[in-house]
């Protein structure tokens, strides 16, 4: 056996564990970490669905289509203390798109940072959860959320705070393909490169759709990879619905050093539900009554096809 299969320190009488042994074990807890945050995405959707049925409508498709990010971000990437939202140290994650806060709630509840029986009050008078994001009403959301095109000024303006703190913490934001609209978008994204902060990464959620009607109708953005890296980013674009890709883009930006990072994810409405996906109005869903229970089992019975196709 040559010294590519084995390494064994004649020293100490002790023998590593076989190269080839180290490989499987590497891709067995690989497989852990993906079949968890599968689970994890799953679990968002299905809150996000309950949350949906208490007020019978609202941006349902966009939280079905960026479970996936969410549940990367919230369970794999992110060092944040689910029971210590305000902790200095922590890494922000931005929802610069104020009416996903759906999605987001079912993100925090999933990390802990929220009781999944909130979701209950989800738009209600006195709660905590309103329908667009707010930071001095919910613990976890950093900032409040309405008028789009903000976040990636924000973010520009806390990660230089932290650098200046001599803080390791990492600024994430969230923003969707629409805010590519945004002139303040883009002269954050000027800002980031200007200034080298490689402890910003944008997330861009491009499920192609404004309310407005067809993002390429509203306003041609693409090439997107393109602009940013002209903006002097370091760009990575993947399937927001692939929860693998997302976790090799992520870990791959979380290495960058030296120029801002943003990961550009092309997610699909409603995704998991096929009874949402299709929806001809998918900004603003109104869902009938009888249609939650139809989307639940839906999602179930995708979730229970999705496991089988991997087992196999």
């Amino acid at each position: 056996m040559t010294s590519l299969d084995t390494d064994t320190n004649t020293g100490t009488g002790t023998t590593t564990e076989p190269v080839a042994g180290r490989v499987a074990a590497d891709a067995t807890d690989r497989a852990r970490r993906i079949g968890a945050l599968r689970d994890a995405a799953h679990r968002i959707r299905r809150h996000a669905l309950d949350m949906g049925e208490v007020q019978g409508q609202g941006y349902i498709g966009q939280a079905l289509g960026v479970a996936d990010i969410l549940a990367v971000a919230y369970k794999d990437v992110l060092n944040h203390r689910p029971d210590e939202p305000e902790w200095p140290g922590r890494d922000r994650f931005l929802l610069s798109i104020g009416h996903y806060a759906i999605a987001l709630y079912a993100a925090l509840a999933e990390a802990g940072v929220l009781d999944v029986e909130e979701l209950a009050t989800y738009g209600s008078d006195e709660s905590r959860l309103p329908m667009s994001g707010m930071a001095s009403y919910t613990p976890g959301m950093e900032i409040s959320g309405g008028s789009l095109g903000h976040g990636l000024g924000v973010a520009a303006g806390m990660a230089l705070g932290l650098r200046h703190q001599g803080s390791p913490a990492r600024v994430y934001n969230l923003l969707s393909d629409g805010e590519l609209d945004e002139g303040s978008t883009w002269e954050a994204a000027l800002a980031c490169a200007h200034h080298g902060l490689d402890n910003v990464t944008a997330v861009v959620d491009v499920n192609a759709l404004q309310a407005d009607g067809p993002t390429a109708g509203v306003l041609r953005t693409e090439p997107v990879t393109d602009k940013w890296e002209a903006f002097g980013w370091r760009a990575i674009r993947v399937d927001g619905n692939d929860i693998e890709a997302l976790v090799t883009a992520f870990d791959t930006l979380r290495a960058h050093r030296g120029s801002p990072s943003v990961l550009v994810c092309d997610t699909r409405i409603g995704r998991g539900v096929p009874l949402l996906e299709t929806r001809e109005k998918a900004h603003f869903m109104r869902v009938e009554q009888h249609e939650w229970q139809v989307a639940r089992d839906q999602l179930a019975q995708n979730r229970h096809s999705t496991r089988k196709g991997t087992d196999a």
